[in-house]
């Protein structure tokens, strides 16, 4: 399967389970963002058991790049998180959508050989522009989303040209296990500061046993979807792989559409006149450099 298809499923994955995340985060006993960045940070150490198709240690330039970003992506978590507690689901993660592949192909100029994977471009560019057209959808609180957003645009560009690196210079299996690792070590540090520990274990001993199942639940399926990414980037250029993302999108769209319209106590989002127009619009971009990609 090429990594465009890859892409695909694992950005329709992450979008469900962002629609989920949004929901939960709105409960009180979910609501820290670093309780729910450690427990994804914690899980990804699973990723060791890709050591059974066969691991072999690379060199130790691939090994530290492999790790750091593996720690640079849990801090991406962090900001990316922050900004979705802060904002409307939709419109928040959206803005992402237009950021991050942005991110990724400017980081990419400097370090890969074909930042921008050569004849989809134009389809690059429409996913890009879609994801920008529904960030603007409606007015967004600016000074509160913004700066985690390009903090997690910048982190996420960062960790997928340096996992595309370490893939093109060692074997998949090798390179993922030394992110997990990376990720893990990541989630560990935030154990340092006290506050954030009260808030780990404080927050998941208070949290309703169902909301905790959810969160495992949603985890998994996340973990999936992030796994896919890595898959898909190690066959196809980082930057096309993150455009793709605009499906998730997509997704959010329409998951928060419904849950608005079927279970507003859920989760209740702005979709009438120029927002919905404009949302519509973004969708129908992604899907266009979909095709044109496809």
């Amino acid at each position: 399967m090429s990594g465009v298809w890859i892409a695909i499923i694992a950005h329709l994955l992450i979008g469900g389970s962002l629609v989920w995340d949004k929901v939960l985060l709105g409960r009180p006993k979910l609501q820290s963002v670093v309780n729910y960045v450690f427990w994804l940070g914690a899980m990804s150490v699973f990723g060791v058991l890709l050591a059974v198709l066969g691991f072999h240690w690379p060199g130790k330039r691939v090994m530290l790049l492999g790790f750091g970003a593996g720690l640079v992506h849990l801090a991406a978590n962090f900001f990316y998180y922050t900004a979705l507690k802060r904002g409307e689901a939709s419109e928040t993660l959206a803005l992402m959508g237009g950021l991050s592949p942005t991110a990724t192909a400017l980081i990419g100029l400097a370090l890969l050989k074909k930042p921008l994977g050569g004849s989809d471009v134009p389809g690059f560019m429409l996913m890009v522009v879609g994801g920008f057209v529904m960030c603007f959808a409606q007015r967004l609180d600016w000074r509160r989303i913004l700066p985690p957003a390009i903090a997690a645009a910048a982190t996420f560009g960062l960790t997928n040209v340096l996992q595309k690196v370490v893939f093109d210079e060692s074997d998949f299996v090798a390179g993922y296990i030394l992110f997990t690792l990376g990720t893990f070590a990541g989630a560990l540090l935030l154990l340092v500061r006290p506050s954030w520990r009260e808030q780990i274990f404080h927050g998941s001993e208070e949290a309703p046993p169902r909301s905790r199942l959810w969160y495992f639940v949603n985890r998994f399926i996340s973990g999936v979807g992030s796994f896919l990414v890595f898959l898909a980037i190690s066959r196809a250029n980082p930057a096309l792989v993150d455009a793709i993302s605009g499906l998730r999108y997509a997704v959010i769209f329409a998951g928060t559409l419904a849950l608005t319209k079927w279970r507003p106590v859920w989760l209740r989002e702005e979709f009438t006149g120029r927002a919905l127009i404009a949302k519509c619009v973004a969708t129908s971009l992604v899907i266009a450099g979909l095709v044109l990609v496809g």
